[in-house]
C-alpha cells in the first residue's frame, strides 16, 4: 500500500457488529495499531467475577479498577490482552464475562479512567479502536468515524458461530436475547450511552462480509487522506 498519515479512525457500533474483526483487519491492511477497547471492560469484568466484587458496586469496582494493570499487546493471532501480567484474551470472552460486563461498563468513574487509560494509548495516531463510545467520548475528534449495525439475528448468528469455532456451548435464541438486552442497557445508560456520533458514516453490516466492510471502511479512511 502506499504510505499512510496517521490518522485516527474510531469504530462503534452495538455487540457482535463485527467491529473488533473488522478493525482487527482494516488495521493491518493500513498498517494501523489496533485498540479493542471493550476487551478493557471485559477485563476488569472477569477480575470482579473473580474476586466477588459485584458489579452494580460503583465504588468498589472503580478500586478494583485503580489496582488493577490492563495491557493490550499485539500477538500472531490478533489482540493479546493481559490482567495483572496473566494472559486472558480467552478468558474475557466466556459467558459468565459477557453476562455482567454490560453492568461494569455503566458506572461513571469507570468509564472515566478507562477513557483515560483508552486516550494515552493514541498517541501519535495510525490508530483503529473500536467500542462503543470512541467516536462520541474517546475520540471525538477521530479523522473517520464509522457506526457499524446490523439485526440482532444476524448478530446472534454470528457470535453463535465465533462460539463454535472457540469450541464455546451457547444457545442461538439466548444469544439473542442477550444481545437485545445488551443493546437497551448499552443505549439508555447515563454516561456515554451506545449512540451515532452526529459525523459518523453508517455502515449496516447485515449482509455485508468482513471483506466487503474492511474495504468500505478502507475507501473511507483513503477519503479523509489516510493514504497519499
Amino acid at each position: 500500500m502506499n504510505k499512510i498519515n496517521n490518522i485516527r479512525i474510531a469504530l462503534d457500533g452495538p455487540a457482535a457488529a463485527g467491529k473488533s474483526t473488522a478493525a482487527k483487519k482494516i488495521a493491518e491492511k493500513l498498517g494501523f495499531i489496533y485498540i479493542d477497547t471493550g476487551a478493557m471492560y471485559r477485563t476488569l469484568t472477569l477480575k470482579a467475577v473473580n474476586q466477588q466484587v459485584d458489579p452494580k458496586n460503583e465504588q468498589a469496582l472503580y478500586n478494583l479498577l485503580m489496582n488493577t494493570v490492563i495491557e493490550l499487546k499485539p500477538g500472531e493471532d490478533g489482540q493479546l490482552v493481559f490482567l495483572d501480567g496473566r494472559e486472558v484474551t480467552r478468558e474475557i470472552r466466556e459467558q459468565q464475562v459477557t453476562k455482567h460486563v454490560s453492568d461494569v461498563a455503566l458506572h461513571k468513574a469507570v468509564r472515566s479512567e478507562m477513557v483515560k487509560r483508552q486516550q494515552n494509548l493514541l498517541k501519535n495516531g495510525g490508530i483503529v479502536m473500536d467500542g462503543r463510545d470512541i467516536g462520541t467520548a474517546v475520540i471525538p475528534d477521530a479523522e473517520l468515524k464509522v457506526f457499524m449495525s446490523a439485526t440482532a439475528e444476524e448478530r446472534a448468528r454470528r457470535r453463535f458461530e465465533e462460539h463454535q469455532s472457540q469450541g464455546i456451548q451457547s444457545d442461538l435464541q439466548q444469544l439473542k436475547s442477550e444481545i437485545e438486552e445488551r443493546d437497551f442497557i448499552d443505549s439508555t445508560r447515563e454516561v456515554s450511552p451506545l449512540t451515532k456520533a452526529e459525523d459518523a458514516i453508517e455502515l449496516d453490516t447485515t449482509h455485508m462480509t468482513i471483506d466487503e466492510v474492511v474495504n468500505k471502511v478502507t475507501e473511507l479512511a483513503a477519503e479523509r487522506g489516510a493514504l497519499r
